[in-house]
């Protein structure tokens, strides 16, 4: 009993040891500037020495063990492989369903990536919309990164005017859904027996002329029904046509040529438009950035703990699971593990600071990894390392799987934001090194 009493606090310990280079991590991020390259090429490093590990201690390993039990070489990579794609797909389901609800903020790719898809998701009916609009479908569809911010949503109840003829023009307005009637000045009274002049449906501009001009409304403009109005005010709407050479040119000759009763349909086709549209919002400006950060940062921290205990447990579930003696220490896994946390860390507390967090608060999120290493590698120790051989090495593999996606998720592209191309080659050493370290710890 007392042994393996000594084996579990051993195990924990070492987990315990592996994740604690995480508060240094966040040390350095929050109170020392260092390269992003630097840091960058350590955590490629650590990433080439996991995957070397990965390879290894988990996949070359578990198969020779299975080959013992009499596997044949392609039922022992069924077998591991299996467990991979396991972990793998286990770990990317939660991570992604964990960076939705704000753990994304860890890292800086992983930000990148939800904005991307935020943004996308969020324009994808608008950008649809804009597409079938008269007025502004002539532009080219790289003018919708400047338009699309400007937006705002106006709704409108079924008989509410939304302006008056005589009114001075303060917005150019889009309808988005329903239908509004365009009624004629007759001595400012509107009569329900006089047909509107204009009935305008979904992707019709209207009112822009006063914007143009600086004279006042010449109609007024009265919801059929329940509507929703894009709207894009006079001060954004001058400021783009002031920035935009283009712009100004094409919305002028556009409101010129037609009358309000005769929109014209146009020969762009939407679908294109809208097509090209989307590819140009492959970009987060720094203001749109700064908006996410804020909103995506209110509520988050459970799910950056979560994001981070995910990121650590699979990795110490293998040492703890590994562990029967010194001489049977994941070094490969453990060093990579111990090393990469260090610029992990630093990069989601520059990352959380910047969102706003304080630095106790970002220790204690931090702390978490540690306590989650702890607890992690003492349970595959008890659970995993003491079960039968065929279900603990499926379960490594499982393990392995989860630790690989780590490093393509997550450490690749975070060391590839910082670094960029050039950290190919740390990669690479890193991964020769861990082999090394395989190699001379082997008894042939």
């Amino acid at each position: 009993m007392s042994a393996t009493l000594y084996e579990l606090g051993a195990a924990s310990l070492l987990g315990f040891v592996t994740t604690s280079s995480s508060i240094i991590g966040v040390a350095l991020g929050l109170y020392v500037r260092f390269s992003k390259k630097i840091l960058a090429s350590i955590l490629a490093f650590a990433a080439g020495a996991l995957i070397s590990a990965l390879a290894i201690e988990l996949g070359y390993e578990g198969a020779e063990a299975l080959r013992r039990f009499g596997f044949t070489a392609t039922s022992a990579w069924l077998f591991i492989s299996s467990g991979f794609a396991a972990g793998a797909m286990i770990y990317y389901g939660t991570s992604k369903f964990l960076e939705k609800k704000g753990a994304a903020l860890r890292y800086a790719s992983q930000f990148r990536e939800f904005a991307l898809a935020r943004k996308r998701h969020s324009s994808k009916e608008r950008i649809a919309l804009l597409a079938k609009c008269d007025l502004l479908r002539h532009l080219p569809p790289e003018a919708i990164e400047e338009i699309l911010p400007c937006i705002k949503t106006r709704q409108l109840d079924a008989g509410e005017i939304l302006f008056r003829a005589g009114d001075q023009g303060d917005a150019l307005y889009i309808v988005d859904k329903g239908t509004v009637d365009v009624l004629g000045d007759f001595g400012g009274i509107i009569s329900a027996s006089r047909a509107p002049i204009a009935r305008l449906s979904e992707g019709h501009a209207f009112g822009e002329m006063a914007l143009l001009t600086g004279d006042t409304r010449t109609a007024t403009v009265r919801a059929a029904e329940d509507s929703s109005l894009l709207e894009i005010g006079k001060a954004d709407f001058e400021r783009l046509v002031a920035s935009d050479h283009q712009l100004a040119e094409t919305i002028e000759r556009i409101s010129h040529e037609r009358a309000i009763n005769n929109l014209r349909s146009g020969s762009v086709n939407p679908e294109m438009w809208a097509r090209v549209a989307r590819h140009n919002l492959e970009r987060i400006g720094r203001s749109e950035t700064n908006k996410l950060l804020s909103e995506a940062g209110k509520g988050a921290g459970m799910a950056i703990v979560l994001g981070n205990i995910l990121d650590t447990i699979p990795g110490c579930l293998v040492i703890g699971a590994k562990f029967s003696g010194f001489e049977t220490l994941s070094l490969t896994l453990m060093l990579g593990m111990f090393i990469g946390g260090i610029p992990e860390a630093a990069a989601s507390a520059a990352m959380l600071r910047r969102v706003g967090y304080r630095p106790k608060v970002i220790f204690a999120l931090w702390s978490t990894v540690i306590f989650a290493g702890f607890l992690a590698s003492g349970l595959g120790k008890a659970f995993i390392g003491g079960s039968d051989v065929l279900l603990a090495i499926f379960a490594q593999a499982i393990a392995g799987g989860a630790v690989l996606a780590v490093v393509v998720h997550a450490m690749i592209p975070e060391s590839i934001e910082g670094g960029g191309s050039v950290v190919v080659l740390p990669t690479v050493t890193g991964f020769l090194f861990a082999l090394y370290l395989a190699l001379s710890a082997s008894t042939f």
